[in-house]
């Protein structure tokens, strides 16, 4: 047993950090692989988009569950990339509308495979273990627990 899994809980950020670093970089590496001008920061961004032609920026803070300047800051780095354009909404001209620019759909369609691939490789990765299968619900049953009492006040509690 390595220092990560004797120490439980102790390291439970950090390996999941870890998990993402690797998962994240490996999936960029794919991109960059195949030539592929994206990054895996853009994915939450570029999956709703790929959903509906057009979005406000508050639904997607919404979706993302982040704030709403988050998906301000997410929407204005794929701008500047030329990806995405934000132009007012036609009922409400106080609310910004994002879609895909030409680049950002040639885009799409070059990420597309990927995201079949990935989706593919990860079940065929939680396959290969007994508990695997039970990641998801287990992280969603972490996330609920910690919105119903963060793990502030948790540690709090037994101090």
């Amino acid at each position: 047993m390595n220092l990560y899994q004797s120490l439980g809980f102790l390291v439970f950020g950090s390996r999941l950090k870890r998990l993402s670093d690797t998962f994240l970089s490996d999936v960029n590496r794919i991109y960059k692989a195949h030539d592929i001008a994206f990054d895996a920061a853009w994915f939450p961004v570029f999956y709703i988009l790929s959903q509906e032609d057009a979005v406000t920026i508050s639904s997607i803070a919404t979706q993302l569950e982040v704030t709403h300047s988050a998906a301000s800051q997410l929407v204005s780095n794929l701008q500047e990339k030329g990806l995405v354009k934000a132009g007012t909404n036609a009922e409400d001209a106080r609310k910004k509308v994002v879609s895909f620019t030409p680049k950002g759909k040639k885009i799409l369609d070059q990420v597309l495979p990927v995201w079949t691939a990935l989706q593919t490789a990860m079940e065929q990765l939680v396959a290969e273990g007994p508990n695997s299968a039970h990641m998801l619900q287990a992280i969603s049953e972490m996330e609920a627990g910690l919105a119903r009492e963060p793990l502030l006040s948790r540690i709090e509690n037994n101090l």
